[in-house]
């Protein structure tokens, strides 16, 4: 995995055999001998360019500091020609203050943009010029299965290497988040969070979120491997964070709850102190039966009858299994965003 520099791994060996391999995915077989192979490289080199890296530390009582910790690092993209960055949104969730690294090792001061719930995506306005040239948005439905691809952390220590698609499906993840059609990778990358994804031509097609044990699927042998949201999320909403720092699909209703898929039942993993769910005397360890009267057996199915339940604020009834006795907790949902900690001033 080469180490990220402007020039000491431009049209290295490693480097033109990535861009022939990529290429040859984008161009096929019969183009192969007319590959410009010089050209390719330069598109990859342009893509891993606009990947930067982050710095964020948040507000001193975040909720999120539990599980995230304060002081949060990873990468961005630059995605258009004002400097703005798209990033993986924990990073930057309650933060106070994020910095900006390019590959020259200059640290740029950060303004967060948005934070939305739904995608799990966050902007960043850099404060000064990055003078970071952006990189083209591609199309994460068109990137085929096995098809090579490039994976891009950004800063100092930032590092190219090669990846595969080894699948694409929905993601239902324990902490209340759900999305359709993320990009699964292997092999693995550590520095994922926040790491652009992209294909043959040097567009981005994903950014960067989990390290995963099965990327082939939950039903199928292990495959550590990393999930990647697509960016075809984005478009559709991006005008929308520009202005609101949301999109509508973030505000729903939430309860404070990690759940995990154990035996064809969900367990409840950890209550979030003061939430909604720990007010209603959720525990750890309890089995979710039911939502509403929906039977749920799965991450999927919990997080979409939440959501499809109603407005953000209401109750919700929660069947549950407790040691060896059935219970139904009533648990008073409120909206995500409403929860979350600001600095002062901003």
């Amino acid at each position: 995995m080469p180490r990220r520099s402007s020039h000491a791994w431009q049209l290295t060996p490693w480097w033109r055999g990535l861009a022939m391999a990529v290429g040859l995915a984008v161009a096929g077989p019969v183009a192969a001998q007319n590959l410009d192979v010089a050209a390719q490289s330069r598109l990859l080199d342009r893509a891993a360019g606009a990947v930067v890296g982050l710095r964020a530390l948040a507000v001193d009582d975040a909720r999120s500091n539990r599980a995230l910790g304060r002081s949060r690092e990873g990468s961005g993209v630059v995605i258009d020609r004002d400097g703005l960055v798209l990033t993986i949104g924990y990073l930057i969730l309650e933060a106070e203050q994020v910095e900006l690294i390019t590959d020259d090792e200059r640290v740029i001061p950060g303004r967060v943009v948005a934070y939305d719930m739904a995608t799990g995506f966050g902007l960043v306005q850099p404060l000064t010029p990055l003078r970071v040239q952006a990189v083209p948005l591609g199309q994460s439905a068109r990137v085929g299965h096995d098809e090579p691809l490039m994976v891009a952390s950004g800063g100092a220590a930032g590092a190219v290497s090669a990846a595969r698609l080894v699948s694409r499906r929905a993601f239902a993840g324990y902490w209340e988040y759900r999305i359709e059609d993320a990009l699964f990778t292997a092999p693995p990358r550590g520095d994922h969070s926040g790491a652009g994804l992209f294909n043959g031509r040097g567009e981005l097609v994903g950014i960067g979120s989990l390290i995963v044990a099965h990327a082939l699927g939950n039903d199928q042998p292990r495959h550590p491997g990393n999930m990647f949201v697509p960016i075809d999320l984005l478009p559709p909403i991006l005008d929308e964070l520009r202005r609101n720092g949301t999109s509508a699909a973030s505000r729903r209703a939430w309860m404070g709850v990690n759940c995990v898929e154990d035996g064809g039942e969900l367990r409840v993993a950890q209550v979030n102190d003061d939430s909604p769910a720990d007010v209603a005397g959720l525990q750890e360890g309890d089995r979710i039966l039911s939502i509403d009267g929906v039977p749920v057996r799965t991450l999927d199915q919990l997080w979409t009858a939440l959501w499809r339940g109603g407005p953000p604020e209401r109750e919700v009834r929660l069947e549950i299994r407790r040691d060896d006795s059935r219970q139904t907790l009533k648990v008073f949902t409120v909206e995500r965003a409403k929860t979350l900690k600001r600095s002062q001033g901003v």
